[in-house]
């Protein structure tokens, strides 16, 4: 399970370069760079929110430390970057989403391997790699539309999708495992969708 965790995310990386494309070569110096002294960081303060038991505490411990924010500190970064001309050429927010999450993955994967907790070595994992390309595909979805209704849908499913990421590992962390199989399910739609679109 350790190297699940280590191996997911640049298994699933070359994969999705491989078959879709996209991104850029100073974008992805820059992942790699950034998500290298994040991963540094963490290590050496440790995890940011005390977790407690299982309520608010365990689900803003898991949204703020294990799921969600490392995948949207990445994405708002490229955002940024991209609004003020760091890069030169197309930007694909997933790409670099998840060239960040490389080495953040493989310091957890240390982190994690004394536990050899399935829910934080395998389901960790997957939900970056939703939430790295959902999000980036509801961010399209947003810009394409020059819509100011499709606009406030797409940001109220992008804070329903970093919710949900959170609740699915509060949910198996708490034993609720159909509910936890059920939000898991829920958070991997726009991913899905994201790859029929782009196969169409």
């Amino acid at each position: 399970m350790s190297f699940f965790c280590l191996l997911w995310v640049p298994l699933f990386f070359y994969f999705r370069r491989t078959f879709i494309g996209g991104g850029n070569p100073s974008g992805s110096v820059w992942a790699l760079l950034l998500g290298s002294i994040t991963a540094i960081f963490q290590f050496f303060l440790g995890y940011l929110v005390s977790p407690g038991g299982f309520g608010f505490s365990r689900w803003l411990f898991g949204f703020v430390d294990i799921v969600s924010l490392p995948v949207i500190i990445p994405i708002l970064v490229c955002f940024a970057m991209y609004i003020f001309r760091g890069f030169s050429g197309e930007v694909d927010f997933s790409n670099f989403a998840l060239l960040w999450l490389i080495p953040v993955g493989a310091m957890r994967a240390l982190d994690w391997s004394a536990s050899g907790n399935p829910i934080l070595l395998v389901m960790i994992p997957l939900l970056w790699t939703a939430l790295a390309v959902g999000i980036p595909f509801l961010i399209n979805w947003m810009t394409n539309s020059f819509n100011l209704f499709i606009s406030i849908i797409a940001v109220l499913c992008m804070i329903a999708l970093s919710s949900s990421a959170a609740l699915t590992y509060w949910a198996f962390f708490s034993q609720y495992t159909l509910i936890g199989f059920l939000l898991f399910a829920v958070t991997h739609i726009p991913f899905v969708l994201s790859f029929l679109i782009k196969n169409r």
